[in-house]
């Protein structure tokens, strides 16, 4: 699944344009006809309530870096590991405030409002910049595999029956893909970091 997984982000590659000192840009596009220039779609419209009951929009992610990820609170395997990793970033990147958290769960009629709130308080997650948010089964399916391009689905194979990616992605600050990164190996998690400083840089 890994080996897929990598495959599958390489081939990405081929359709981002990246120049020195610069992220590359994943996802749908269009090429302008007056200007030859690729323009990016930037993460649409939904709208999705946090473990506080505040409404997240779209507008949740102007002018601010996001990082993104899938999760449910029954999860039995990976869940915790990469709640744990989100954490840790959170931690180390505590002085930049032009970076926040999102995460998604896969399992929206399990995981209620009040659920939400207690795995944020079990896991001790400073929700102050960091949102976990459920809504419409559809619409997070929907955003998950067309534009963050994780998988988030139901599977009765998978473990604790609902399949999501262990990967984070980074959102820019106009809504636009600009990496992934395995949220369970610590060598990614460096690299995140050092496109989030390269990508604070592109301003």
């Amino acid at each position: 699944m890994r080996k897929i997984a990598i495959l599958f982000i390489s081939s990405l590659l081929l359709f981002t344009s990246c120049k020195n000192e610069s992220l590359p840009r994943y996802g749908h596009h269009d090429t302008n006809p007056d200007t030859g220039e690729i323009e990016y779609h930037q993460i649409p419209e939904f709208s999705f309530v946090n473990q506080d009951e505040k409404i997240i929009t779209q507008e949740y992610l102007d002018n601010k870096i996001t990082i993104v990820d899938f999760f449910f609170t029954t999860c039995p395997s990976i869940c915790p590991d990469m709640t744990k990793s989100m954490r840790k970033l959170q931690e180390d990147l505590k002085e930049y405030p032009e970076i926040q958290f999102l995460s998604h769960t896969v399992d929206p009629k399990t995981d209620t409002v009040e659920k939400l709130k207690r795995y944020a308080q079990k896991f001790k997650i400073n929700t102050q910049n960091w949102s976990l948010v459920t809504g419409n089964k559809d619409d997070i399916y929907d955003l998950g595999v067309n534009y963050y391009m994780l998988p988030a689905q139901e599977d009765a194979l998978a473990p604790g029956g609902f399949l999501h990616s262990e990967y984070f992605v980074i959102i820019d600050e106009n809504r636009n893909h600009r990496g992934f990164y395995s949220g369970l190996i610590p060598r990614e998690m460096d690299s995140l970091k050092r496109d989030l400083f390269t990508l604070m840089n592109e301003k």
